[in-house]
């Protein structure tokens, strides 16, 4: 367990401050800060599923807010998710087999990736892996009373999040592959259906707000391919089919695969299975599952290494018995690991860097401080941009957010209350300039949002401005948030036809790597790191 959790503590670490925060943890961020009154009116409209670990996380950040106490509570999850995977391994299947388990969990860049993450993914993980690892422990001793401790942390998980909910039929096809005896399923019934009481208001509440999940698709088989990958401890080559093929080799321990393969395979389908008629399904969701993979495969490579400890070799000049093949393959394994981990070093680096991530919002702010003048207008399209102002003021102290008509603490939203489609035209035919705070497609004049204020904002920018600067931050690698300036056509500082936009230089943040601005181009393809969705608009914040 010791080794499997400083291997992760390590890995949580590195790099954690990478110098900015992307829209859904900028929202932890901002939400955390509020007052407990301010965070309960929230959720009566948007984010109940969140209310648990918003009001976790406020008591957190009043510690110090910061971007890296904002992620510790994720390191120190995923920190003790792989002992619990490594703990569980012990009790399943040995010593061996726990560590190696433990020490796959870890290594896994899905895994590397929420660890470092201020979302509530990685703390479900961990109560997954506790109420299972309870689970086993509880079959094991057979008495009532040892249900109720697995009981309150699947309740306390599934309550964190609503979806851990189908962790309850993996454990139930553990316990009928198991062949338990009656008493166990009624033991396990009594503290399952407490906890599915527990939960019922909270999945009642949110179902009203399923609109934050409306940007979710069906699942198809790609996706299916794609949670295999981020599974696997390397997502192609050499090691995905090696774990492929010692997971199958895996099956074959009947008491660790009969915990191991519904925690893998259940949840997953459970989700993709129901998002087939309304989508619910997303990688992240089911981060919890992957502790099953790093259980087979840890069992497969077990098994294989005890039937080559057996082997003994006798030749003229030397005699090498089953203690030093053992010895032999544990080196090897030892070095397995290392290797698999070096392989994926180049995704591990990359997933440090804030500019893969979804947007960088640190960056965005920084464009504002380096080009804004005291008083300028700015308009965020659509309103969820303003999250860029929410978790770096700083950046947008001097400016006026002329669409805001309440904050988003006082109106109980996540981004703010705008002014309605009248009163943004009078406000906005006030002014000669202003800058817009947008992804390119959003400012798409093809684009008809369904909120008439974002349809207003579009049509005033394409009816009565023009374009006189744009500024994106060179360093993206996923998305092109961008800084523009828009002038009143006729007015002064207006282009003339056959001068294009132009271009400025930016300044930095603290932490913050410069880039220059690049002028207006097509948007790029580009490549996703393992476990993570493209920032929409509006996001899903589940």
């Amino acid at each position: 367990m010791a080794v499997s959790m400083a291997v992760m503590l390590a890995i949580g670490l590195w790099g954690l401050d990478r110098g900015g925060m992307w829209g859904d943890e900028s929202v932890t961020f901002q939400v955390a800060q509020r007052t407990v009154p301010q965070i309960w009116r929230l959720l009566h409209d948007v984010d109940a599923v969140h209310g648990l670990y918003y009001l976790f996380m406020h008591a957190v950040l009043t510690v110090h807010p910061s971007e890296v106490v904002l992620r510790l509570p994720s390191v120190c999850a995923a920190t003790a998710t792989a002992g619990l995977v490594a703990a569980l391994g012990v009790r399943l299947a040995g010593p061996r087999v726990g560590l190696g388990a433990g020490v796959l969990y870890a290594i896994t860049p899905m895994t590397g990736h929420y660890a470092q993450e201020g979302r509530s993914y990685a703390l479900v993980a961990a109560g997954v892996a506790g109420a299972t690892l309870l689970l086993v422990r509880a079959v094991d001793a057979g008495g009532a009373r040892a249900w109720w401790p697995y009981g309150a942390v699947v309740a306390l998980t599934c309550v964190l999040h609503e979806l851990a909910v189908p962790v309850l039929g993996a454990h139930a096809v553990a316990l009928a592959l198991l062949r338990v005896p009656r008493r166990v399923w009624s033991g396990w019934g009594r503290a399952a259906g407490a906890a599915a009481l527990l939960v019922l208001p909270l999945v009642w509440v949110s179902q009203g707000q399923a609109g934050q999940v409306a940007w979710l698709v069906s699942p198809g088989w790609d996706q299916v391919g794609r949670l295999a990958r981020n599974f696997s401890p390397g997502p192609a080559g050499p090691v995905f089919w090696g774990a492929l093929l010692l997971m199958a080799v895996g099956l074959r321990e009947r008491r660790t695969a009969a915990v191991a393969l519904p925690l893998l395979l259940v949840p997953p389908g459970i989700l993709m299975t129901v998002s087939q008629v309304r989508p619910l399904y997303h990688d992240r969701y089911v981060l919890y599952a992957l502790a099953g993979a790093s259980l087979l495969v840890a069992a497969g490579a077990g098994r294989v290494a005890r039937a080559l400890g057996r082997v003994r070799f006798d030749g003229r000049r030397m005699r090498v018995g089953g203690r030093q093949v053992r010895a032999l393959l544990g080196v090897t394994g030892v070095l397995a690991l290392t290797v698999t981990f070096l392989n994926q070093l180049p995704v591990h680096r990359q997933d440090r860097l804030a500019a893969h991530r979804p947007d960088n919002l640190a960056g965005v702010s920084a464009l504002a401080v380096s080009r804004m003048r005291p008083g300028d207008p700015v308009l965020f399209v659509p309103s969820v941009g303003r999250l860029a102002a929410l978790a770096y003021p700083k950046g947008f102290q001097r400016a006026r957010d002329i669409a805001l008509r309440e904050s988003a603490p006082r109106s109980g939203t996540l981004w703010g209350l705008e002014a309605n489609p009248g009163e943004l035209r009078r406000r906005l035919a006030s002014v000669d300039r202003v800058w817009v705070v947008a992804e390119r497609p959003a400012l798409d004049p093809r684009r008809s949002p369904p909120d008439p204020v974002e349809r207003t904002k579009l049509a005033v920018l394409a009816e009565e401005f023009t374009v006189r600067e744009e500024h994106v931050r060179q360093e993206r690698v996923r998305d092109d948030v961008l800084l523009r300036l828009y002038v009143r056509r006729g007015s002064q500082d207006a282009p003339s036809a056959e001068e294009p936009p132009r271009d400025g230089a930016e300044g930095r943040l603290p932490g913050v790597s410069a880039g220059a601005p690049v002028p207006v181009s097509p948007r790029p393809t580009v490549s996703r790191p393992a476990g993570v969705a493209r920032f929409r608009f509006p996001p899903g914040r589940r």
